[in-house]
């Protein structure tokens, strides 16, 4: 049951861990569109910009939303296209099998940041796969890489 006390608890994941989740979601796209050639800049969050720091701007409501977009890739085809978009829940699931393995070695300790981190990553992970149609030529990340496998689109991202 959820009580006064778990509070505190609350505002740390909404404020600290769903954010985190959200980079590391971010950095996934960056990551394969840097490696196949392209350019990646993503925003956390929405409202007036607080800062930039190189391709990477936050904004004052830093929690609500993330988004990454890149440049045409210098190997496009549809295996890398694909990898891009997948790339954020590449690395929530990559992320959470590295925590995992580091608490099993004894590397780190287990703790609530972890506990909560994976499950906001597999939040991420398991919504991003949905095949979303948002309208106005925007996809959710599974079914763009759906269409981009199945049609061979030239999918985008962007927010």
């Amino acid at each position: 049951m959820f009580q006064l006390k778990d509070i505190w608890t609350f505002l740390w994941s909404f404020m600290l861990v769903f954010p985190t989740t959200s980079l590391v979601h971010q950095l996934g796209h960056s990551f394969f569109a840097k490696i196949f050639g392209g350019s990646a800049e993503f925003s956390l969050g929405r409202g007036r910009r607080l800062f930039k720091f190189g391709k990477v701007s936050v904004h004052a409501i830093y929690f609500l939303d993330s988004f990454c977009k890149y440049t045409k890739l210098k190997y496009s085809n549809r295996f890398t296209n694909t990898l891009v978009h997948l790339g954020g829940v590449i690395f929530n699931i990559g992320s959470i099998l590295l925590i995992n393995l580091l608490i099993i070695q004894d590397i780190i300790g287990p703790d609530i940041f972890f506990y909560q981190y994976a499950y906001f990553s597999l939040y991420f992970a398991a919504f991003s796969l949905l095949p979303v149609n948002f309208g106005g030529g925007k996809y959710s990340d599974g079914y763009a890489a759906f269409r981009i496998l199945k049609y061979g689109e030239d999918i985008q991202l962007e927010n």
